[in-house]
This record gives C-alpha cells, sequence and structure tokens, in this order.
C-alpha cells in the first residue's frame, strides 16, 4: 500500500506523525511541498499510489497547492485523497460554509452578508445591535469581535471595502491581547524557529477586503459544542467562554464529560456530514434565542488531541462507543478501507 504525505508545517506535520505510526508496515513517504515543487516526476509517481495526504492548514499558505493538486488527482486521476475536495472545499471560508449549509437547510447561525459598500451600510441603518463581526478565515476566534455601536460598524464596512484588514488585526477592538498566553506565544515562536531551519516560509497575515460579514449575536450561551464526526463516529465537548468575552473557541476550557452534550448536536453533525459525504469535519454549535441548534462554523482541520481525550464517540444512532482515539486513526481506517487496522499506542 503506498500513500504520499504532503502535510506541511507544524501543525500538519505533527498531526500526519501519529498517521504515519499509525500506518503499520504500509509504504508510507512523506514529502515536503518543497520537494514536491522540485520533483520532476511528481505526476508519474502520483499514479501509483493508492492514497494521498495533504492535510492543510489555512495559515501557511497552502491553500493555492492544494486546490490545484487535489482535484486533478482525485478528479482525473481517480486517486484517493485525504482529505478529498468535498470535505476541503469550504474550509477557513465561513462564507462558503453559510451559503452551502444555508442552502440545504440545516440551521446556520442567522448571518448577513455583503458585496457592496452602499447595501452594507443601508442595511446596518436599522440592523439590531450588537452584532458579531468576523471574517471569513481564521480559527480559535482571532478574527471574531463583538460590535455594540453603529459608529463602529460602519468604520469597519469602510476599512473592509477600503483598504482591508488583516487576519487577527481588527482594529477599534482588536482581541489579539485579550487572547494572548504565554505558552502559546512561546510554541508559535518555537514553530516560526523550527520553520526557518527548515526553510519554510513564515505564515502570512492574510488580507480581507470587499465584502462583509455580519453574524447574530446569540446572548445566554456560556459555552459552545464542539462535535467532530470521523466517518460514522462523532466525538463532543464542550469549549466555555473566556472571562467577560462571548468567545469560546480557543479559550482552552474544555469540559469532555459526554453526558453533557445535547445529543442534538451530534445528531445534526451527523446529518451534515453524511449528506456532503464529508470525511472528517468538526462543528461549532450553540443555542439560537428559541435553545434551537444554531451552527456556527466548521472545519476539517482541528487539533486532534481533544479529540483523544474524549472518553468515546457516539455513531449516527446515536448509540455510544467507549474508549480513547486518535482521529488520524479512524481517518486512515476509512480511507485505506481498513477496519481491522490497530491503533498503536501514540504520545
Amino acid at each position: 500500500m503506498k500513500s504520499q504525505d504532503e502535510s506541511t508545517g507544524w501543525g500538519g506535520s505533527f498531526f500526519w506523525k501519529r498517521a504515519e505510526r499509525g500506518g503499520g508496515e504500509h509504504d508510507y513517504r512523506e514529502s515536503s511541498k518543497e520537494k514536491t515543487n522540485a520533483c520532476w516526476d511528481f505526476w508519474s509517481r502520483a499514479r501509483d499510489l493508492d492514497l494521498f495526504i495533504f492535510w492543510w492548514r489555512h495559515d501557511n499558505g497552502d491553500w493555492r497547492l492544494a486546490t490545484t493538486l487535489i482535484p486533478i488527482l482525485e478528479g482525473q486521476l481517480n486517486l484517493k485523497c485525504l482529505p478529498n475536495m468535498k470535505t476541503c472545499w469550504a474550509y477557513d471560508d465561513k462564507i462558503r460554509q453559510y451559503y452551502l449549509l444555508r442552502q440545504l437547510g440545516f440551521p446556520m447561525a442567522e448571518s448577513w452578508i455583503f458585496w457592496d459598500k452602499q447595501k452594507a451600510l443601508d442595511w446596518l441603518k436599522t440592523a439590531t445591535l450588537p452584532l458579531v463581526f468576523k471574517l471569513s478565515g481564521g480559527a480559535g476566534s482571532e478574527n471574531v469581535t463583538l460590535v455594540k455601536d453603529r459608529a463602529r460598524a460602519r468604520k469597519l464596512i469602510r476599512r473592509m471595502f477600503g483598504s482591508g484588514i488583516q487576519s487577527t488585526r481588527i482594529p477599534w477592538g482588536n482581541t489579539r491581547w485579550l487572547d494572548f498566553k504565554l505558552k502559546g506565544e512561546i510554541r508559535h515562536q518555537v514553530a516560526d524557529a523550527v520553520r526557518k531551519l527548515r526553510g519554510v516560509s513564515l505564515p502570512a497575515l492574510e488580507l480581507h477586503k470587499n465584502y462583509g460579514y455580519f453574524q447574530k449575536f446569540l446572548p445566554g450561551n456560556t459555552y459552545d459544542t464542539r462535535v467532530t464526526v470521523i466517518g460514522n463516529r462523532a466525538f463532543g465537548f464542550r469549549r466555555y467562554t473566556r472571562d467577560n468575552d462571548f468567545r469560546s473557541s480557543g479559550s482552552g476550557r474544555i469540559d469532555y464529560d459526554p453526558k453533557a452534550i445535547d445529543l442534538n448536536f451530534v445528531e445534526m453533525g451527523h446529518a451534515i456530514s453524511k449528506k456532503l459525504c464529508f470525511q472528517s469535519m468538526a462543528y461549532d454549535f450553540l443555542y439560537d434565542e428559541n435553545k434551537k441548534v444554531a451552527l456556527c462554523e466548521m472545519n476539517y482541520n482541528y487539533i486532534d488531541e481533544p479529540i483523544y481525550n474524549c472518553p468515546g464517540h457516539w455513531d449516527d444512532s446515536l448509540n455510544w462507543h467507549e474508549g480513547h482515539y486518535w482521529p488520524q486513526y479512524f481517518q486512515l481506517m476509512d480511507a485505506l478501507e481498513m477496519p481491522d487496522l490497530k491503533q498503536p499506542t501514540l504520545t
């Protein structure tokens, strides 16, 4: 069995090192983005593979390479890819996610998306405040802020249709320093140093412009519920908000008690993944003002350790299965169609 890993960057490589160790005796070849670019026989080599893995990230410039390679490998060479295009098409693009899931009737948190500055400004005159302003990309709530007055909302709209806003740099109320954690900052600095030593370019801050994205503020949610669906398995945990803040993603305050999970969220996660044939997807759920399910966003790429920390998972009939599992184990099991694949001891 031959597979090719194209994961690059700190998070991607670390994530799939676990998969490499879980691949048993398979011919598992890892190559960097630079090697792919320099390898003139890449396409002939790709034809011999059974699985192509490119667990790409949102912040290291892999988007162009991933969306170039995967459609050709999958659509023209009939090569299995992890992720496939169905799974990663809307990754790190909340606008794509909203349009896709809303049109299919899934309960997205109400949002307003504008492609024209004047229409956005006209809407704002009667919009109910506060509103959640978001950039379409970003993780860990880094590009999310609560807008409480129209003056700030107007400034944000004009900036988005003017010079634009860089990722993590939302003006007039930037939350970057509110999110500061010494351990996290050290980790990022070490990751950047490792990239430099490996000759990998550092992540660039994406510039967002020429659109406006506001989401309805849903008060009373002291936590969100993250449901991660891999095949027929759903893992769930709750993430509590930061102090004096409405944002929960990236807070690090996680509750793994399965009895506390609303199974309506689990059921909805299964339904979306089954409808759209996702290989692996993490969903972030809140309650709306009527205590109904409200989906905020989804991501195929996520931190693996919280999944392993879950004491078990639910199948699509909501039956509970005890045990700690790395997500890479189930992802490989499904991609390789090997139900008897054993999970090694990983740390």
